[in-house]
């Protein structure tokens, strides 16, 4: 198992390259950066992480693809790839349905820009040429002048039956929202249904100590999200030894990297440690 680490949309930007670099430190696999609406672009803040560490693989979770044109984010992607081979992992996903409607960038189909859009970049990352008349992506004879020689990982973030089903047959992983538990875990991975190298990564919340308690708040809101009960939400939580018992948790049920979401922002990297002494 891969453990990386969350740099939560809720911390300042200014705070990303203390963080990289002490994270660079410790015996963590990832730093995963994140792209919602409003908060920071996950790819400069990819770009920013991968210059300030040398040994940490940064994920970008999640790139929403109606905000992006396949060939502008192969040629970012790419370009990081160049700088940094075989540190960098890339999410897509749908984006949320309601932000993408705010900025007048909602798809007819958003299972057909996510395929298109997934499909086209691996390909314009390998150095091919590309011409597509999709239902969502329309491309005429393009590729990259520098592709990487070294081709990140393509991952779809991705929650519902159809979109994960997407993801096993076009990415090569897929990243799971947070509070999804071991057992629903190994239904997913069935419903992906894709074969050991699609690499699954599973975001879960951290909060490490005795006297840590989570909001209820966050909790019936995942639990909304998920489509599942408020006591079905799975977080690592409780002391440290409990809480890398539920990462363990999830390795045993199929994921190949767990990233932790503290839910601490004064002091995120303390979670961080305590778990990584527990493990």
């Amino acid at each position: 198992m891969r453990l990386g680490v969350m740099f939560d949309r809720g911390l300042p930007p200014e705070r990303l390259v203390p963080f990289a670099r002490e994270l660079d430190d410790s015996s963590a696999d990832d730093l995963w950066v994140v792209e919602d609406l409003g908060w920071a672009g996950g790819l400069t803040s990819a770009a920013t992480a991968l210059a300030v560490t040398s040994r940490l693989r940064v994920g970008i979770g999640i790139t929403p693809a109606p905000l992006r044109n396949p060939m502008l984010l192969a040629m970012e992607l790419g370009n990081l790839a160049r700088l940094h081979p075989g540190r960098l992992a890339a999410g897509i996903g749908h984006g949320v349905r309601e932000w993408m409607r705010q900025v007048g960038a909602a798809p007819a189909s958003p299972l057909s820009l996510l395929e298109e859009t997934i499909t086209s970049v691996r390909a314009l990352l390998r150095g091919e040429t590309v011409t597509l008349e999709g239902r969502e992506v329309r491309l005429d004879g393009v590729s990259l002048v520098h592709p990487p020689a070294t081709v990140p990982p393509v991952l779809a973030g991705v929650k519902g039956p159809r979109s994960l089903a997407l993801s096993g047959r076009v990415a090569e992983g897929t990243i799971l929202p947070e509070g999804v538990g071991p057992a629903q875990l190994t239904a997913l991975r069935e419903t992906i249904g894709a074969g050991d190298g699609h690499e699954v990564v599973m975001f879960t919340f951290l909060g490490v100590g005795d006297g840590h308690t989570v909001d209820r708040g966050l909790v019936e809101g995942q639990a909304a999200f998920l489509g599942v009960a408020p006591e079905d939400v799975m977080m690592a939580t409780g002391t440290a030894e409990e809480a890398a018992g539920r990462v363990k948790a999830l390795a045993a049920a199929g994921a190949d990297t767990v990233v932790v979401r503290p839910l601490d922002l004064t002091d995120p990297l303390r979670h961080v440690r305590a778990l990584l002494a527990a493990l």
